[in-house]
């Protein structure tokens, strides 16, 4: 059972480990949530994580078994209605145990606290089995989509051309 607590800012390398361990790299493709085949370098770092936790309407919630960290997800409210989720994480040794599904429903129920309407978040296009795994759980494909950054330098580099982000959404 996870038990979740809000990140702060001395956490951050750890927050920026587990997110990379599960997102990128050799550790990544234990999991089934990898980008690695699309996205060469990091997908995060501690300075990022801090601007994040920082930053108004912003928070990080951490899931913890025990002690261990093993999942977290990114929340902003962005709107009086809206709030983004971004950056689910579940550690891939502990991937396909439920624990992605009990934390997007406390992320669900944050930002019901924060009265907000629906929850929006984005994919790369390239993710089928992510897309399938949230439209499972009632969030539905809007439309809309950008074109995935194209370079971050200091962090990544897509290995592929031509990514978009998909927009998700789900009312509350």
């Amino acid at each position: 059972m996870l038990k979740f607590k809000r990140a702060d800012a001395s956490q951050a390398a750890l927050v920026s480990d587990l997110v990379n361990s599960a997102y990128r790299g050799e550790s990544s493709q234990k999991g089934w949530t990898t980008e690695a085949h699309l996205l060469a370098g990091q997908r995060t770092d501690a300075e990022e994580i801090i601007h994040t936790i920082t930053s108004p309407n912003c928070e990080i919630e951490l899931g913890f078994e025990d002690e261990e960290l093993v999942a977290c997800v990114l929340l902003k409210k962005t709107s009086n209605e809206s709030c983004y989720l971004g950056m689910l994480t579940v550690s891939p040794q502990k991937q396909a145990r439920g624990a992605g599904k009990l934390l997007l429903a406390h992320a669900e129920e944050i930002a019901r606290s924060w009265n907000c309407k629906k929850m929006v978040m984005t994919v790369i296009d390239r993710r089928p089995e992510l897309l399938e795994f949230y439209q499972r759980r009632g969030y539905r494909i809007t439309g809309n989509s950008e074109d995935f950054p194209s370079h971050q330098h200091r962090l990544w580099e897509p290995k592929v051309p031509d990514l978009k982000l998909i927009e998700l959404e789900k009312f509350l």
